[in-house]
């Protein structure tokens, strides 16, 4: 058991290394002094100038949140671009360089798939089959000057009307963005939360820009609340005041609590869906009597 626990420290510490350290390390793990010297000298410039990277659509929805692994339109994911500045550029479009030797590309361009397909430029040729360096001509073909397709993004609009943005801290606080907490690791991108890998239209929180207050959390359920969450609350000062008085324990008082909800509830879609019968027996009724014919008068 004690060798267990070993084990497991040890591999949360490799897991926590690699995710400071990504690649930078050449594959040959540093020394422990060496590993030290790399968060003295890289971890202050990550948590000051980080870049977070968006796929954005004409709406300004972030319809994707750049991760480590996101692919890039060179084929290399973004872990593999340069994403640490001691300088932030001051020229914008910010440029995230791929630094995979010999890879034309300039800056990190997000290409989304079709599922788990990739998709097609017009020119009915893969993204992989152009080529990387400013200007994405095809490979493959004359006709072709750049990639663009006409694939539509869950937001409803197509690939070429998005643009893949990279901002600082600063830029995205105007905007009302979230920008998560400050983090050591490598090449986090727009990650700022669990909710960053779903599509934008999906997020429906802050995505990680802090948790809710306790006054929220805290607050008493309400009749506008969802049904199913009465059925979760803690009990009453009124049914404390019942329980104590009984003599009953404080988790008798919460299990007849929840039975309690539990049966409103169930009463409650039972006598909405006996009055959408009524309703529906009704109109069925209208529609099967015949209309009264009108006489002529004498």
């Amino acid at each position: 058991m004690e060798r267990l626990r070993v084990d497991a420290a040890a591999l949360d510490e490799y897991a926590e290394y690699r995710r400071i350290v990504g690649d930078d390390d050449g594959g040959k793990l540093f020394t422990p002094e060496e590993y030290e010297e790399y968060k003295r000298k890289v971890l202050p410039i990550r948590l000051q100038n980080r870049l977070y990277v968006s796929w954005r659509s004409p709406s300004g929805m972030d319809c994707k949140l750049v991760g480590p692994e996101t692919l890039c339109f060179c084929t290399h994911r973004y872990k593999q671009h340069k994403t640490d500045y001691e300088v932030i550029p001051e020229d914008r479009p910010i440029c995230v360089p791929c630094r995979v030797s010999r890879c034309p590309c300039q800056s990190y361009h997000y290409v989304p798939l079709n599922g788990t397909q990739p998709i097609r430029c017009r020119c009915k040729h893969f993204a992989d089959q152009h080529s990387a360096a400013p200007g994405f001509s095809c490979n493959s073909c004359s006709k072709c000057s750049g990639f663009h397709s006409c694939f539509t993004c869950a937001c409803g609009q197509p690939t070429y009307a998005h643009e893949t943005v990279v901002e600082t801290k600063q830029e995205r606080l105007a905007q009302g963005k979230p920008v998560g907490q400050d983090v050591p690791y490598a090449a986090m991108g727009g990650l700022t939360g669990f909710s960053s890998l779903a599509e934008g239209y999906m997020r429906l929180d802050d995505s990680g820009i802090g948790a809710p207050s306790a006054e929220l959390l805290e607050s008493p359920i309400t009749s506008m609340d969802h049904p199913f969450l009465k059925a979760f609350q803690g009990p009453s000062s009124s049914a404390q005041t019942v329980s104590q008085i009984a003599g009953t324990s404080s988790a008798t008082g919460q299990v007849s609590h929840g039975k309690h909800s539990e049966d409103d509830d169930m009463a409650y879609f039972e006598k909405r869906y006996q009055e959408r019968l009524k309703k529906e027996k009704a109109a069925k009724r209208k529609e099967k009597s015949p209309v009264p014919s009108k006489k002529p008068l004498d």
